[in-house]
């Protein structure tokens, strides 16, 4: 999601004089300004799982190497020996043996500081620290960064319950900008579990900043100035209340619409998104206006919710890509359909040319977005065809 981060972050700079989007990099994106900008990237950026500030970097040859960096830095700065602390490190191709070791090195080195400066250090939680270290290693160099968010930013701070395999709130804002969805577009949802892509779109239309319900690392940090940030957040304007709804959702299990019902008000969405419980291979287009279909079908057992436990999973598959696929063609003519999908098979099983393929990662899971045009008119094309005399 580097490209539609940057895109994200070039955004987010427009509200700011002093931030800037430098160039993107593999599971990430580079940028500067001062430390409200690490702000306004917490509050705003739906995409982002971290926003990490960078303390130093230097290459290395062993563990000592990276005690030395390590115990450089003016910790003391940014937080006391009071705060909780945890490590973690990312390596690249490390010549290094252990990752185990080095991110120990890292800890002695932060809590040696604190000790040689003021005789008391850190204590390490794992669960819930006040502040995260961060080490990333490729093969000749280190990097040191003090992560300013604190939870992943995908926790928003709305979600209570999740069904099966919910979708994170930030791959779900990745989808929505890869598939070039706006506030206005209408948007339908035909498997919505829990509700993660709707609510995602919904707080977009209402103005409600990803960050708006939840806390940061970066709070805690030494000196921060609480007035400068709560004007920051009040400064937030909510938009208008749409007249009619755009953003449709439906389930074939009636939990998981009660579930994503739940989650909207949980989210403070505020205005009506209509949700059905129904079988996807039954719904019908909610507008006229044809908009975005983007969906994450499930797969493997989850298909079969309502199936009949007797027949073979794949043979289920089949069957309901099948029907899936004639309602698409049938029902919705001119919308755009985005799959989100493990099963790179999908298309095949659907008989329906994608016209995108993008790739994702869903954690360790490779994904792909699935793009297919559902041209107004092909079908009754295909049905007007004469059937020929027995």
């Amino acid at each position: 999601m580097e490209a539609a981060l940057a895109e994200e972050l070039r955004e987010i700079a427009q509200t700011s004089t002093t931030m800037k989007v430098h160039n993107e990099v593999p599971g990430g994106v580079h940028a500067s300004g001062e430390i409200a900008d690490a702000w306004r990237i917490n509050l705003h950026s739906r995409i982002a799982s971290r926003v990490l500030l960078r303390m130093a970097q230097r290459g290395y040859t062993n563990e000592n190497d990276i005690y030395d960096l390590t115990l450089e830095q003016p910790w003391e700065d940014w937080f006391s020996f009071h705060h909780t602390i945890r490590v973690d490190i990312t390596a690249v191709k490390s010549p290094l043996k252990s990752l185990e070791f080095t991110t120990l090195k890292i800890k002695d080195a932060i809590c040696d500081r604190f000790r040689d400066q003021y005789g008391k250090r850190p204590s390490v939680n794992t669960r819930e620290p006040d502040m995260r270290i961060v080490g990333f290693l490729d093969q000749r160099n280190f990097t040191l960064y003090l992560d300013t968010s604190g939870e992943a930013l995908f926790k928003r701070g709305w979600r209570e319950e999740t069904g099966d395999a919910p979708l994170r709130e930030n791959l779900a804002a990745g989808l929505l900008r890869v598939a070039g969805w706006k506030p206005g577009v209408p948007l339908f949802d035909p498997m919505c579990g829990s509700g993660t892509i709707l609510i995602e779109a919904a707080q977009m239309v209402q103005g409600i900043p990803p960050g708006a319900r939840r806390r940061f690392a970066f709070e805690k940090f030494a000196g921060h100035d609480a007035q400068a940030w709560t004007a920051m957040r009040t400064d937030v304007k909510p938009n208008p209340l749409p007249s009619e709804p755009t953003i449709f959702g439906s389930d074939i299990s009636g939990d998981m619409v009660a579930m994503t019902r739940h989650n909207l008000r949980a989210a403070g969405i505020m205005f009506e998104v209509p949700l059905k419980q129904i079988e996807a291979q039954e719904v019908k287009a909610p507008t006229e206006q044809p908009g975005i279909l983007l969906t994450n079908p499930p797969y493997g057992e989850r298909i079969g919710v309502r199936g009949d436990s007797t027949i073979p999973q794949d043979e289920m598959a089949t069957g309901f890509y099948a029907a899936f696929s004639k309602t698409l063609k049938q029902r919705f003519a001119g919308w755009t359909v985005y799959l989100f999908t493990a099963d790179l098979q999908v298309p095949k099983l659907l008989r329906l040319k994608e016209s995108r393929k993008t790739p994702f990662f869903n954690g360790a899971l490779e994904c792909r977005l699935f793009k297919f045009d559902m041209v107004a008119g092909f079908n009754r094309r295909e049905e007007a065809i004469p059937k020929p005399n027995p």
